[in-house]
């Protein structure tokens, strides 16, 4: 079963302002640098980072992006983000499995959390995923790869089910034993390469 919100209320109450550790440890500062150096374009108009947390990969991304929505379920991961992101980034309470905002999006970033939902869930959610990027956008996945028994996925199967969907071309990523990240843009047919837009080769 998906995880409810409840789950996460939970966590945020008994492990303070930095549960996850997005501050403290070296994992989470490594991959949110490779998370920033995999996208393909410099700057982008307008992204959505469903279950930003505490803000802190919002902050990054809010570097690169004019506008963005941050999304969590957790009123505790809100107040936390509300202190830290700057002011073109918009937090919103919201999650996944509720009903998607009409607007559109040349950025979504899903940064561990595909693997909270279940299989039906994540199956349906992903057409809304590809409805709210606009041609060719970018859609970022990033998760753990290490099993974690309350979590309904692994965050490979995340990425099988993701990745195998049409009118989504992958344009880039990282895999260790730690980290999948793939880089995604909506398009039916291969997408240039970064040095090839940037008319290097």
């Amino acid at each position: 079963m998906s995880l409810p919100p409840e789950f996460f209320d939970d966590f945020y109450a008994a492990g303070g302002a930095d549960p996850w550790g997005f501050t403290s440890r070296w994992y989470e500062q490594r991959k949110r640098a490779l998370t920033l150096a995999a996208l393909p374009r410099t700057r982008y108009r307008r992204g959505l980072e469903p279950g930003c947390s505490t803000g802190v990969l919002s902050t990054a991304l809010a570097q690169r992006c004019e506008a963005l929505v941050a999304t969590d379920v957790a009123e505790a991961a809100l107040a936390e983000a509300a202190r830290r992101v700057p002011g073109n980034v918009e937090l919103r309470r919201w999650g996944l499995r509720d009903p998607w905002p009409d607007e559109t999006f040349d950025l979504v970033v899903l940064s561990e959390v595909g693997y909270y939902l279940d299989a039906d869930a994540l199956e349906g959610e992903v057409p809304h995923v590809i409805d709210a990027l606009e041609p060719g956008g970018t859609l970022v996945l990033a998760h753990w790869r290490h099993d974690v028994p309350e979590y309904p996925l692994s965050g490979d199967v995340v990425h099988r089910v993701v990745s195998a969907r049409a009118g989504l071309a992958r344009v880039g990523g990282w895999l260790d034993d730690d980290l999948r990240l793939d880089v995604l843009e909506r398009a039916d047919a291969p997408v240039p390469s970064v040095a090839s837009r940037d008319g290097l080769v």
